[in-house]
């Protein structure tokens, strides 16, 4: 009989782990995996759990409170900044928040001989929860403790014991390493979304052609996208317009942007040659120097009036999304010539350049992916939004009109969006 009750311990132990780990991978948000894996442990192993977590500056904050009993819990009532962790403490949170533990509390003092602010918030949550024993944890990863986790059980007649830390230790180990990873991946994106910003280009002044952009993140944190655009003026007096987009959504993506964007500069500015041209010589250059590397890219140049009167748009895309023009009076029209393959495919593609006019008061609109396409619909339903928001928009000042674009279309998108707009103004009468 006692082997059976060791072998059905073990299993019990193994689900236990198991289930929590599973729960704890079943989201991408660190709190929400936190609290469906505390969840689990307050279902067989306490009665309650507490996860307390330090950030970059050793701030301490009660990240989750999970009860066996839900409705005991006030919302949201015991979660929140707690206060500092001292240096020099006796209490067992601020010791196991320094190194020690795991630390097993069998007889709880009442928070009247708590040693410091810290330690009565631990004790005033033992009284309010009816705490009669816990096992306080910390969370350590590539030996740095992010935090501590603590399990509480309310009945006297069985509580915690040094036996109870082998399965508590494993357990707060893959708690820990979650935490880790999280952190990690949200420090990458904050770097790479910097990167990316400081990319992003001062806009030249043109006389007579007001020129505006704007970019967005993505909101999920488990994305950041190589989104980018650029504005400069050659030598020869056009204008420069690029868009564009590189595979990928992480770190790397944003380095091969930068890349990208660097390269089309200087073929740019050193060829001044016609779209079409500029872009070939740039897949041929990420061909050589980084095959890895594929990307869509619209590059356009911006010409002054000539005899017509008219402003025209040289233009030539490499996998992008059209262009979309917009008349004063609210016709929209894609300019869909000049396609080609995306950047990295073949460099041996010839691309073309297409021409069109621009009407005075017109906007050009130049954006990418994250602005228009909705998992739940097909490209050509956002397609036809853009055109009609546009349309709508098409007598607003340009600032306005991209803001307007933004509010309406990339709100509730879970990629990153850029947007660059020009709009020419009729020429000096003489």
């Amino acid at each position: 009989m006692g082997d059976d009750k060791d072998e059905k311990t073990l299993l019990d132990r193994l689900t236990l782990l198991a289930d929590a780990g599973t729960a704890l991978a079943s989201t991408l948000d660190l709190l929400e995996g936190l609290r469906r894996a505390c969840q689990v442990v307050t279902g067989r192993l306490g009665d309650w759990c507490v996860v307390d977590l330090l950030d970059e500056r050793g701030r301490l904050e009660r990240a989750v409170v999970s009860h066996r009993t839900p409705h005991v819990l006030p919302p949201g009532g015991y979660e929140g900044p707690l206060p500092p962790v001292p240096q020099n403490a006796t209490g067992p949170l601020p010791r196991v928040l320094h190194g020690a533990g795991p630390l097993l509390l069998a007889d709880i003092p009442p928070s009247s001989r708590a040693a410091d602010p810290l330690h009565a918030r631990q004790l005033e949550l033992f009284e309010q929860l009816g705490a009669r024993s816990a096992v306080i944890t910390p969370l350590r990863a590539r030996r740095e403790v992010l935090g501590a986790m603590t399990v509480a059980r309310t009945d006297p007649a069985h509580p915690f014991t040094e036996d109870d830390f082998p399965l508590i230790e494993n357990l707060v180990r893959s708690l820990a390493l979650q935490v880790d990873n999280a952190r990690l991946h949200e420090q990458t994106q904050r770097i790479a979304e910097r990167f990316q910003r400081d990319l992003l280009p001062d806009l030249p002044h043109v006389g007579d052609l007001q020129i505006a952009t704007r970019y967005t993140p993505a909101q999920s944190i488990a994305q950041v996208g190589g989104d980018w655009y650029d504005v400069f003026v050659l030598p020869q007096g056009d204008t420069v317009l690029v868009i564009g987009d590189v595979t990928g959504h992480d770190l790397q993506a944003a380095i091969a942007m930068s890349a990208l964007r660097n390269m089309l500069r200087g073929i740019a500015v050193d060829r001044q040659e016609p779209p079409g041209e500029v872009l070939r010589r740039l897949d041929i250059a990420t061909h050589t120097l980084n095959q890895e590397a594929t990307a869509t890219c619209v590059y356009g140049l911006v010409k002054r009036p000539g005899e017509g009167g008219l402003w025209g748009l040289h233009h030539a895309s490499a996998g992008h999304l059209p262009p979309l023009l917009t008349t004063a009076e609210g016709d929209t029209h894609y300019l869909e010539t000049g396609a080609g393959l995306m950047i990295g495919v073949d460099p041996a593609h010839r691309r073309p350049t297409a021409f069109d006019d621009l009407p005075a008061h017109s906007t050009v609109l130049l954006y990418t992916d994250g602005l228009i396409e909705r998992r739940s619909e097909s490209l050509d339903q956002g397609l036809t939004r853009l055109r009609q928001h546009t349309a709508a928009l098409s007598r607003e000042p340009l600032d306005t009109f991209c803001d307007e674009l933004l509010t309406g279309l990339a709100a509730d998108t879970s990629d990153d969006a850029a947007l660059l707009a020009v709009r020419p103004a009729p020429p000096a009468r003489t």
